[in-house]
């Protein structure tokens, strides 16, 4: 006879094993508090702490936080829904086999949101990546995800590195002078359990971005926000600080996000090796045309913020342009082949996603545009092969080629009305997200919302 399944008693012993020797494993790396961490509907990241000693209660029965923590916005104000108002709880669970001990007994764990019982809630921002990643494995697909992290860094005063003396893009001089703050920053990194595959100083003005390997989804998103938080200790260690805003100074450069995306069946890729143009399979250029056809409809998420209007624009190569290309830096979804200069192997990579993104929000869209793609057996539309603004009507329309939004009012119509959107977030978090957006549409008026904002998105 085949073994009984295991027990809910002995699953939950399971659990408890578990929780024991990750924190025993923290205490023992010199653990004096633990941070648990998500980032909100708008892409802040927030957070609860706890003493070293109550490390197992953070696991276990988690830390509360209102039922207003979906709809808060980046100016602190609350959004409040008819579901999400003042009376209700969510619990804040870290997950201690993804938590680290950074410097000075510094522990930091993404969390999971929780209800009172303990089941994960609708409006937990980490598992619409995990339900993504479940609906690729029904296709019998696995995706990994890369992510590029662009950032400015500021004098202690607020001001741009550069701003004094000049800031070649990609200068060897500039970088030159940051290179004990970047070799510390790849070690802490490293260190943390998330190497950086190249750091370099950027084109804006005082801006620098490291590209992380890919990963498991989930993992990969981790990654981001512990990236996030290692930058910014090693910043301030050097007396420097740092800013992840989309377009930190009005007139400036942005700071992307970039994904990397690959997908495989049975360990074969499905970007490269097809009989298709560009080698891609038929699911391969599926996934693709799902993406490209979504794009405007998660634009709210991945590029959405009081400040992203900026950068959405065409000629920064933000991908501004929902088209695919091969290497085409101006076409939202940029495919890269698999040659030489790819060690990785083939990947798609998505621009328009900037640093204001919730990135569980942003992996599980692109991740769940690409799986409706493969579920409808999508058609891939032509590939630009130019700078999308400069095609003539008919090439476009081969191509269908659509800008994205790059006002308030734009994004929000085009998520309120999307159902491939709807169907990713869960129609909870689809709801929080677009009360938040509608919220912040009305925001700094007649303020500088760069200047209100330009830490907001920093950890």
């Amino acid at each position: 006879m085949p073994p009984a399944p295991p027990s809910d008693s002995s699953a939950q012993l399971r659990v408890e094993g578990q929780v024991e020797r990750h924190a025993r494993r923290l205490r023992e790396a010199g653990v004096r508090t633990l941070t648990g961490v998500i980032s909100d509907s708008g892409g802040v990241i927030r957070a609860k702490t706890v003493p070293a000693r109550r490390i197992e209660s953070f696991a276990r029965s988690g830390m509360g936080a209102s039922l207003t923590w979906p709809v808060f916005c980046v100016d602190n104000g609350i959004a409040m829904t008819p579901e999400l108002g003042v009376v209700g709880d969510l619990r804040l669970t870290a997950d201690l086999e993804r938590a680290v001990v950074l410097d000075h007994g510094f522990g930091w764990a993404p969390a999971d949101v929780r209800d009172q019982t303990g089941e994960l809630s609708p409006y937990c921002w980490r598992s619409v990546t995990r339900r993504q990643v479940e609906r690729l494995a029904a296709l019998g697909i696995e995706a990994l995800v890369g992510n590029e992290l662009e950032f400015g860094l500021l004098d202690e005063a607020g001001r741009p590195l550069g701003e004094r003396d000049g800031w070649p893009c990609y200068g060897a001089g500039v970088y030159s002078e940051l290179s004990q703050f970047a070799a510390d920053l790849c070690e802490r990194l490293d260190t943390a359990g998330t190497p950086v595959e190249q750091i370099h100083a950027e084109y804006g003005m005082g801006q620098f971005e490291i590209s992380l390997p890919p990963r498991e989804p989930v993992a990969a998103a981790d990654d981001v926000l512990l990236a996030r938080a290692v930058i910014g200790r090693a910043a301030r260690d050097h007396g420097l600080r740092v800013t992840f805003s989309p377009v930190p100074f009005s007139g400036g450069s942005g700071n992307g996000a970039h994904m990397h995306v690959s997908f495989t069946r049975g360990g074969v890729p499905l970007l490269t090796g097809g009989s298709l143009p560009e080698g891609l399979t038929e699911d391969g250029a599926s996934a693709i045309a799902g993406i490209v056809r979504c794009l405007p409809g998660g634009i709210a998420v991945l590029a959405g913020t009081v400040v992203s209007d900026e950068r959405m624009q065409p000629g920064h190569w933000s991908g501004a342009s929902s088209c695919w290309g091969v290497e085409n830096r101006e076409a939202a979804v940029r495919l890269l082949l698999a040659t030489n200069g790819n060690p990785h192997g083939a990947n798609v990579e998505v621009k328009c996603v900037d640093a204001g993104a919730n990135t569980y929000l942003a992996t599980g869209l692109v991740l769940g545009f690409a799986a409706l793609g493969i579920e409808e057996n999508l058609e891939l539309p032509a590939a630009v092969e130019a700078d999308p603004t400069q095609l003539t009507p008919e090439q476009a329309r081969a191509a269908a080629v659509v800008p994205l939004p790059n006002d308030a009012a734009g994004r929000i119509a085009h998520f309120r009305d999307s159902g491939a959107a709807r169907a990713v977030l869960g129609p909870e978090l689809h709801d929080a997200v677009l009360a938040v957006r509608q919220y912040e549409s009305s925001l700094y008026a007649d303020q500088d919302a760069h200047a209100l904002t330009r830490f907001a998105w920093s950890s």
